[in-house]
């Protein structure tokens, strides 16, 4: 198991309310912006888990949440769930490695 130290998981999910634009045009403009950001990540059907530092992912997911707004969404619902241990990082893979296709 990795103990990387300041490594969190950040799951973030941004919901967008628009009256003219596809729901899923617009969540793929949140998806690119943590793809650009070259962070580790794991997109799922209900969120995207990032892991890295606390600080550059609050800041990837405020990038992520004002892109979707710039493409055009009304409003957005942006949910956040966070893993932080005291003295060790947390990693992707240590939760969901043994899943992984070999």
């Amino acid at each position: 198991m990795s103990t990387l130290k300041n490594t969190i998981n950040l799951g973030l999910q941004i919901v967008p309310k628009s009256k003219t634009m596809d729901s899923y045009a617009l969540v793929d403009k949140a998806i690119e912006v943590i793809q650009e950001s070259g962070i580790k990540h794991l997109v799922t059907p209900f969120e995207t888990v990032m892991e890295g530092p606390e600080d550059q992912l609050f800041e990837i997911a405020r990038k992520a949440k004002d892109a979707v707004l710039e493409a055009g969404a009304d409003e957005v619902l942006v949910y956040y769930r966070i893993q932080i241990r005291k003295n060790a990082g947390v990693n992707i893979e240590d939760k969901i490695g043994k899943y992984s296709p070999k």
